[in-house]
């Protein structure tokens, strides 16, 4: 089975870019060459954008590869395969990982167990229920990268097929 998805680089040091298409290329199995822009929200950084396509699981991989990297602004989504709902991951350096299921049309989808932490945190005090559901509908990470993907906008595409 196939997976589609697409790898944002929102934000990275240029001596980054070449250990980025190297992490990339180590999760999909074949050679990643990205086409690096300036990003005009951090200058002095660099963006790219991968469209890919590879094994269902290909997005948390790249996450994993990267997740570690405290100068990297990215996110990686996968659409939804038949038994696997999409997701989308986001990584900012004083976040660190968001990781959310994606509905079919776009929403975050909160699975109940989450749903039950979150109402038990607030109502012994640890939290406010207003920021805990905040942070399950990844609110901080979207208010965060939002600038960073408005720069991007207009930018070349490129697609990926993996070695399946």
């Amino acid at each position: 089975m196939t997976a589609r998805g697409v790898f944002y680089v929102h934000s990275a040091p240029p001596a980054l870019s070449p250990h980025i298409e190297w992490a990339a290329a180590g999760v999909l199995g074949v050679p990643v060459s990205l086409e690096w822009a300036d990003q005009a929200a951090a200058p002095g950084t660099l963006r790219a954008e991968l469209h890919w396509e590879g094994r269902p699981g290909t997005a948390a991989g790249i996450t994993s590869a990267l997740r570690n990297w405290k100068l990297v602004r990215f996110e990686a989504t996968e659409d939804p395969t038949p038994g696997s709902d999409g997701v989308r991951y986001s990584f900012t350096p004083s976040l660190g990982v968001f990781s959310g299921v994606i509905g079919a049309n776009g929403d975050i989808m909160v699975p109940e167990d989450r749903l039950r932490s979150v109402m038990a945190n607030a109502a012994v005090g640890k939290a406010t229920l207003e920021h805990e559901l905040d942070r399950l509908l990844g609110t901080p990470w979207d208010n965060e990268l939002e600038p960073f993907r408005r720069a991007g906008d207009g930018a070349p595409v490129r697609w990926l097929h993996a070695a399946v």
